[in-house]
């Protein structure tokens, strides 16, 4: 995440049938605001069978966590879900104090987090940079073709006015682009500097927009036409529900950000990382943004019911192999 992206398609009832399959996976998941960390850990257990897997805060990271753990759980391991956890920096040490076992992250983030001074752009860079980064602690599996990662995006009629396909046919544009994103695009090294040193889009100061709240606001003012060019991240569905396209960057200014699976390495075996490589091979980007619609849209399917459904249309509920 037959192709994923077909589930698209399907209606609302179909949806709220799958829930009702996710009851088995209700008592795994937090509680209300409870701390989902609240009953810590213990780095005594040696059962490699038995696996808590976390996310973090927000749906699609839960998404694929329940992924992981009911094709984990259809592997015979037994499994606890930890959602809603937080950032990376509450996360990455609650699989060291083993408080967690398990978690999706994504590669280019992570090395940044591990190794501050990183510059590992392309996926297989930053893959190699990552698996040296990790140190003794912490391991990862085979990542996934699926990535979730920064875009610099336009409206259909834009990218046809004036025949963009790629940010570098944005930058001869500069002076008339509004450019909305975080505020704090304006100053990171992948943001605006990072776009005019490594194509020449040199955004005015007078032109930055900056839009707190994230993916729907920037959405929402990019297709209202109050801005030009936005930020977005390539997994939002409203991506496809405005039709907005996305400019390519040949040069990798935005870091490559593919799903991977962060574990503590002593909680490693080869059956583990079977499992998690079965899954890292079927999921898609293009899975991510409709899992993404699913939970988030309008139909609001829980996480865990998203993932039982992708978990079952992937042939991933018997063992692999």
């Amino acid at each position: 995440m037959p192709r994923w992206k077909d589930i698209m398609a399907a209606t609302p009832l179909r949806w709220l049938t799958t829930a009702a399959l996710a009851l088995a996976l209700v008592g795994t998941a937090a509680c209300g605001n409870s701390d989902p960390l609240s009953s810590g850990g213990s780095c005594d257990s040696k059962d490699p069978n038995k696996i808590a897997v976390g996310s973090a805060d927000f749906p699609e990271s839960s998404t694929i966590a329940f992924i992981y753990a009911e094709a984990l759980r259809n592997n015979g391991f037994d499994v606890v879900v930890k959602p809603n956890i937080g950032s990376r920096e509450a996360y990455v040490p609650a699989v060291e104090d083993c408080s967690i076992d398990l978690i999706p992250d994504y590669t280019g983030n992570l090395l940044r987090y591990l190794n501050k001074d990183a510059t590992a752009t392309s996926s297989a860079d930053v893959d190699k940079a990552l698996t040296e980064a990790l140190g003794d602690s912490l391991a990862i599996s085979t990542p996934a073709p699926a990535e979730d990662k920064d875009a610099v995006v336009v409206t259909k009629d834009t990218a046809d006015r004036w025949k963009l396909t790629s940010i570098a046919d944005l930058a001869s544009h500069s002076a008339e682009v509004k450019f909305g994103a975080p505020g704090e695009f304006q100053k990171r090294p992948v943001g605006l500097p990072g776009l005019k040193a490594n194509y020449g889009l040199d955004i005015l100061p007078d032109n930055f927009v900056p839009i707190e709240g994230g993916g729907p606001a920037t959405a929402n003012e990019l297709n209202s036409g109050a801005i030009t060019a936005a930020n977005i991240f390539t997994t939002s569905p409203a991506i496809k529900k405005y039709n907005f396209v996305v400019l390519a960057d040949p040069k990798n200014n935005f870091p490559a950000q593919n799903v991977v699976p962060l574990f503590r390495a002593d909680k490693r075996s080869d059956k583990l990382v079977k499992v998690l490589d079965a899954v890292s091979a079927k999921l898609t980007t293009d899975d991510l943004i409709a899992l993404n619609d699913s939970v988030s849209g309008d139909a609001k399917v829980e996480t865990s019911a998203a993932a039982q459904q992708w978990v079952a249309d992937h042939g991933l509920k018997t063992p692999v192999g």
